[in-house]
């Protein structure tokens, strides 16, 4: 049998989901009123374009079956007897169920079973988050439209990471200013629609100034403003200026734009669980793994992408950002800035970062 760990995600399949006979039966059970598998086998790139959306459909049911038989061996004690087919549903299902990345839709996400029910619970703050991230996008760039995600942790003032603002911000005269001829807004929407109207779902928010990048930490600040005619700011996040006591082992969630990212990722496990739905907004739960204070490191487990990129960590028991998530490692896990380690970073009190 291949190594069970080869999913994004940092936990082992037994540590995230509490019953395992239980999760393979749910998924079997959700699978029965899905559309069957097809016995005509043609490889996806043969298909024509209207039949290409049916045959993701039942990969997505071939992936899970395998992948819940996989679980009920793993329950079993029987390690040895997981095939490669099974060892990758595992992995699909760990990502769909144990470590979803739920799409928002309408400011909202839907109900979830099995352990992420809880999400039901925290609904109303989670949709408070919801609104106070957003897409950085940019114009007058040759080859990019958006760079990550942002979210408000001032009255007008958006964290995102280094590397996101670096591709329209330069240093100047002791400061930061825009690159000449790009610009850069924050959407708060770019939510899937399954119509044929544009993703929307929120307003946009230009990026007037380059507050500050920071030099030890993925850290920027940028602030931004109403366009003309445009919705008020929200209030900002509160941003944790302490830790929780139970480090690793939190639960958390990610608020951000998961893009198509086949250089940290295994192209084809992307696939077949994103359904290649990318850069629009998801919800995404797990948990910390990890603290490393020296290097200024959180490690977590919620299953991200590239367009993550400055993404909230937000605590779920009380929605304090408690890290800005700025990469991950396939195979490995995540990584995160904690936040409550900059409180008295000077760069973020100039900035009225609203620590709580």
């Amino acid at each position: 049998m291949q190594n069970l760990s080869r999913s994004p995600v940092a936990t082992g399949t037994e540590r995230v989901f509490s019953d395992l006979c239980e999760v393979a039966a749910r998924v079997r059970d959700q699978l029965s009123w899905e559309i069957p598998e097809s016995s005509v086998g043609l490889p996806a790139d043969e298909l024509p374009a209207d039949q290409i959306s049916q045959y993701a459909r039942q990969e997505r049911t071939r992936v899970l079956s395998a992948g819940a038989s996989g679980l009920e061996k793993l329950a079993a004690g029987r390690t040895d007897e997981i095939s490669d087919d099974e060892s990758f549903g595992m992995e699909a299902i760990v990502l769909l169920e144990g470590r979803p990345a739920i799409l928002v839709q309408n400011h909202d996400f839907a109900a979830q079973q099995g352990d992420w029910a809880v999400l039901d619970g925290h609904r109303a703050a989670i949709r408070e988050t919801l609104a106070r991230v957003g897409r950085v996008e940019i114009s007058g760039h040759v080859s990019l439209d958006w760079l990550g995600t942002g979210f408000l942790v001032g009255p007008d003032v958006v964290m995102t990471n280094r590397h996101v603002a670096a591709e329209f911000a330069h240093g100047a005269d002791g400061g930061w200013t825009f690159q000449r001829g790009l610009g850069a807004a924050l959407d708060m929407g770019e939510e899937y629609t399954d119509t044929d109207d544009p993703a929307d779902g929120g307003p946009s928010y230009e990026v007037t100034e380059v507050l500050g990048i920071h030099e030890d930490v993925d850290l920027a600040l940028l602030r931004i403003s109403p366009y003309l005619g445009g919705s008020a700011l929200p209030t900002p996040l509160a941003v944790a200026a302490d830790a929780p006591a139970d480090l690793p082992g939190h639960p958390v969630y990610c608020v951000g734009y998961p893009a198509w990212d086949g250089r940290r990722n295994e192209p084809e496990s992307m696939r077949r669980i994103f359904m290649d739905v990318y850069n629009v907004k998801r919800l995404q739960p797990g948990m910390t793994t990890g603290l490393e204070p020296e290097e200024n490191v959180m490690r977590h487990d919620c299953s991200t992408l590239g367009g993550n990129s400055g993404s909230p960590v937000i605590d779920l028991a009380d929605h304090r950002v408690l890290g800005l998530h700025f990469g991950g490692r396939y195979g490995q896990g995540n990584y995160a800035v904690p936040l409550w380690q900059l409180v008295d970073d000077p760069m973020l009190a100039r900035a009225e970062v609203n620590f709580v």
